[in-house]
């Protein structure tokens, strides 16, 4: 690369000379041209020295396309074409690490080829490849500047410019902090070749380069800056930046001074405002002949790349130090670069120890050292192998579980570090072992415990894996064990039970049940079944807290046969109840009509009109019209039974003077309870007042418990009626102390048709409960033998209308019952 450029700076100075000499040649004047000739000519000397002592020490490389039919067509396709490269072998080598040597045998290309791909960032901080970029200067002149973020770390920036019809881009390792002075030499030489070839192309380059450089003078001076350097500091031309030489910043002086006097290159990075905005450059100054030269690249995206970056390991270290697991970092030397405070806290480490960054080894040594590792005859194989955990031999994640002396175990989790090292995590899994061993030890009772279950219970996962199945699953289905095994989906397992049960809509129902995650399908649902062996199954599927779902078949043939018995049962007992009441009720209307022709002839015989009666016959007609009577009052009786049980009888309501109801329905029987010589007494609070009742029904039921009474209460006895209101219920209640009522009859002694003398058709007392319930009361009976009988009515001061019952506070009276 030194001889090129040397040709190309010699070929530059005969080119300017051979231009100098033929101008003066075709001047008018000898001695005008000759002057003109050395003005010219040394003129284009300082530029040349300039540029050469500027385009020499560029810590980067410059890849040319020069204006070629073929290379234009190359840009439209994607290809390469056939760029030059120009630039320091220092940095031609370092970039050339980049690339594959099968690539191309043209370094420029090769170059190209290693980068092209490279993850990249504009000014604007939009992402970018050189490979676009590139292809859109070569064929539309758009200029660019990209930050390109190379491997190992290394930052690369890359400009893109048109010089005349030439494309240029600018290549420069923002990682070189430096060049060697025989590289720089060498970069120089080769510069001067390629400016010898082509010097007025190199000029024009260096001057359009997207970076500022200048020249100073040994003293401080300046004596040449690009065109990127007056847009730096604002100034309108070279002349001005000279004349009045504006410097980049305040610092440039001192630097200079410092490379002047040391004779070396020196780098600073500092912050410099450029057009208005804040930017972080690297300045690069370095030793020419009679003077420096320098160059600022702008950084300022590499600097906030660092800046993040620093954030971005700062936030890392401060999470893992709120990592529960223990974490440490082994870098490329197997120094203990990162630890959080779990890593200290699990080994009882020293903090000082541990700020002394031990390595992998040592730090292994003193862990057996104090016991915290188990004891192992071949620690020196086991020492070797965790350390090669970081060598390239062991690039995967590897796993092992660590005993400890003192009963802990940990799971030890390595893995290479992607910037080269070990990472490795210390998880200590007592507990969950421990968690582990109990949650199986419940498994094996749930299994045990569906085992025995009757239901078939079976329990699928979210993604419709078998989890769970008892025996009673498999004997249900007719399904062999070995069908079931390694954890078949739903739609496996359904085919197995599709021979019983064929109807797919029902199986996709109890489906959705299992795989689909929306709410309304996360419900529990229940069905019946009809097998093909007749069995009638009830399925459940019930959703459990994590996700699966618990399906159970319950065969219920035996307990649906039961139901049918007795509802066809039930529904014979309500015919036969229903044909009774209608045969009641025609017998009874079918007896009324020859009872009124009897009860009307013996009334007539009774009036004597027909003749005189004599003594016996006026008995018998007495005794047909009580008999008339009595048999009158039964049909009326079982008429109204038959019309309470058919639900059609309607109160009658009105306000009603219970105390004159009462007083009516004992004078009725007085003459009666005269002749059997019982005495009659009533006790009726003056605050009972009226209710809001049927009179006749009132009056009904006084009659009926007064006659009952009167016929089981012996010659002597003593029959009462108390009326009482409290709370709005009206209490009415009718005691004697007569034989009483055995314990064995008092469930059954409001039934119809139930007598406790075989005296009466046992109707009485049933249409006192009838009627009393028909007012929305109660009543209650209190009993024993040969120790009388109380029956209690409870009333609501208003009665309730029929089929709504009142809800009556009769807890008292039934405790003072019992």
């Amino acid at each position: 690369m030194t001889e090129p450029l040397l040709i190309l700076v010699s070929g530059a100075a005969a080119f300017g000379l051979a231009a100098l000499l033929w101008s003066l040649r075709i001047s008018d004047g000898a001695r005008g041209a000759a002057r003109k000739f050395k003005e010219e000519a040394q003129k284009l000397r300082d530029r040349l020295a300039r540029a050469d002592s500027v385009f020499g020490a560029h810590p980067g490389v410059i890849v040319v396309w020069e204006d070629d039919a073929a290379d234009d067509s190359a840009a439209k396709t994607g290809d390469w074409g056939s760029p030059s490269v120009y630039g320091s072998p220092v940095a031609l080598m370092g970039l050339l690490r980049f690339t594959d040597d099968a690539a191309s045998a043209n370094p420029a290309v090769r170059i190209l080829e290693g980068l092209a791909d490279y993850e990249a960032r504009d000014g604007a901080g939009q992402d970018a490849t050189l490979r676009e970029r590139l292809k859109q200067l070569r064929t539309e002149g758009a200029p660019f500047s990209l930050t390109i973020i190379g491997p190992s770390g290394r930052f690369l920036e890359a400009d893109g410019r048109t010089a005349g019809a030439r494309a240029v881009l600018w290549i420069t390792d923002t990682t070189i902090k430096g060049l060697e002075e025989s590289s720089a030499r060498g970069r120089l030489e080769e510069a001067r070749q390629v400016v010898a070839r082509n010097p007025m192309a190199f000029l024009e380059m260096l001057g359009k380069a997207p970076f500022p450089a200048w020249r100073m003078a040994s003293s401080g001076k300046l004596q040449w800056v690009n065109e990127a350097y007056l847009d730096a500091v604002g100034a309108g031309s070279m002349d001005q930046v000279l004349d009045r030489q504006i410097m980049l910043d305040q610092h440039i002086t001192t630097q200079a001074h410092k490379t002047i006097t040391a004779g070396a290159n020196t780098t600073d990075v500092r912050h410099v405002v450029v057009g208005g905005d804040r930017k972080t450059l690297r300045v690069i100054m370095f030793p020419l002949t009679a003077g420096l030269g320098g160059m600022a690249l702008d950084v300022t995206a590499e600097d906030s790349f660092r800046e993040a970056l620093e954030a971005h390991t700062k936030a890392h270290d401060e999470t893992l130090n709120h990592v529960a697991d223990a974490v440490a970092i082994f870098g490329p030397e197997r120094k203990l670069i990162f630890h959080n405070h779990a890593f200290a806290e699990l080994w009882d480490l020293d903090p000082a120890y541990l700020r002394e960054k031990p390595d992998h080894g040592s730090l292994l040594d003193r862990l057996r050292e104090r016991r915290k590792l188990q004891s192992r005859t071949d620690y020196a194989k086991w020492r070797a192998e965790q350390l090669s955990y970081s060598q390239g031999a062991k690039d995967t994640l590897s796993e092992d579980i660590w005993t400890l002396p003192d009963g802990r175990v940990l799971r030890v989790t390595r893995q290479r570090h992607p910037l080269g090292g070990l990472l490795m995590i210390c998880k200590d899994i007592t507990n969950e072992l421990a968690h582990q061993a109990r949650y199986n030890e419940q498994i094996k009772v749930q299994s045990a415990t569906l085992d025995n279950l009757r239901e078939a219970v079976v329990v699928f996962k979210a993604d419709s894996k078998l989890r769970l199945r008892n025996r009673a699953f498999e004997q249900l289905w007719n399904i062999p064990p070995e069908r079931l095994k390694d954890q078949p989906d739903f739609d496996t397992v359904v085919e197995c039970c599709t021979e019983m049960f064929h109807d797919r809509a029902v199986w996709a129902n109890i489906k959705a049940r299992v795989t689909n995650p929306d709410p309304d399908y996360r419900v529990s649902d229940t069905g019946v079944m009809r097998t093909s062996n007749n069995k009638t199954l009830v399925w459940l599927t019930q959703p459990l807290p994590d996700g699966a779902t618990l399906i159970a078949f319950m065969d219920v043939t035996a307990q649906r046969q039961v139901e049918t018995a007795l509802k066809d049962r039930a529904e014979a007992f309500a015919a036969a109840d229903r044909l009774k009441t209608e045969f009641v009720h025609n017998v009874s209307r079918q007896l009324r009509a020859p009872l009124t022709t009897i009860l009307g002839f013996a009334e007539f015989l009774e009036s004597e009109k027909p003749g005189a009666l004599n003594d016996k016959q006026k008995q018998q007609v007495g005794a047909i019209l009580s008999a008339s009577d009595h048999l009158s009052k039964l049909i009326s009786n079982i008429l109204d039974l038959a019309m309470i049980e058919a639900g059609r009888l309607d109160l009658d309501l009105s306000d009603v003077n219970l105390r004159r109801a009462i007083d009516d329905s004992v004078d009725l029987l007085v003459s009666t309870a005269d002749k059997t010589k019982v005495r009659v007494e009533v006790q009726c609070d003056e605050k009972v007042g009226t209710i809001h009742a049927d009179e006749r029904r009132i009056r009904q039921i006084l009659f009926n418990l007064l006659s009952n009474a009167l016929r089981f209460t012996s010659p002597g006895g003593l029959i009462r009626v108390e009326a009482s209101r409290e709370d709005g219920v009206v209490r009415l209640t009718v005691t004697d102390n007569g034989k009483g009522v055995p314990f064995d009859r008092q469930p059954s002694a409001f039934d119809s048709f139930t007598s406790g003398d075989q005296r009466g058709a046992g109707l009485g007392l049933a249409l006192v409960r009838s009627f009393v319930e028909l007012h929305g009361g109660q009543v209650l009976m209190k009993s024993a033998p040969d120790a009388g009988t109380t029956v209690l009515c409870f009333f609501p001061e208003t009665a309730m209308p029929r089929g709504s019952r009142g809800e009556l506070n009769l807890g008292a009276e039934a405790v003072t019952l019992q």
